[in-house]
């Protein structure tokens, strides 16, 4: 917590690091990706937050408004693609 932007203080219970050792599981994998589905407040931000904070990778999070659209989405991946690519980082 001292390290990071952004500590978030947790109480992690066995369900909790099974998750967090799946996700990170999936994405150490290469070309691993998710779909975390649940109901809201159920940690899915958070745990996957923890994850990639434990395999030192860096997360990008899109911010869904109103107004976001397919002009926002192309924005978006454009920026994720830039950041992957321009880094030569992995993704």
């Amino acid at each position: 917590n001292s390290m990071s932007k952004k500590p978030m203080p947790l109480v992690l219970f066995l369900f909790a690091i099974e998750h967090v050792s799946r996700i990170c599981r999936i994405i150490k994998q290469p070309g691993g990706h998710a779909l975390l589905v649940g109901v809201g407040g159920s940690g899915r931000q958070s745990l996957t937050r923890l994850a990639t904070f434990m395999e030192e990778f860096e997360l990008y999070q899109v911010e869904i408004t109103k107004s976001y659209g397919s002009n926002e989405w192309r924005d978006d991946l454009k920026k994720t693609l830039r950041l992957a690519g321009e880094t030569n980082k992995a993704t």
